[in-house]
């Protein structure tokens, strides 16, 4: 039962750790354009191989 005396701190700390990076990546806009990825994919502009 000792080790739960370190091993909780630490998963608090892990945890705040990841939910700042998330909130840094929400506020420096990384998610901004999620239809972009969806019409990228069906474009065929940098098509190597395109269908005839």
């Amino acid at each position: 039962m000792e080790v739960l005396a370190y091993l909780i701190p630490i998963s608090l700390l892990l945890g705040g750790v990841g939910l700042a990076a998330f909130i840094y990546t929400v506020r420096s806009n990384q998610y901004d354009d999620p239809e972009g990825d969806a019409r990228r994919i069906l474009s065929n502009q940098w098509d190597d191989k395109p269908k005839p």
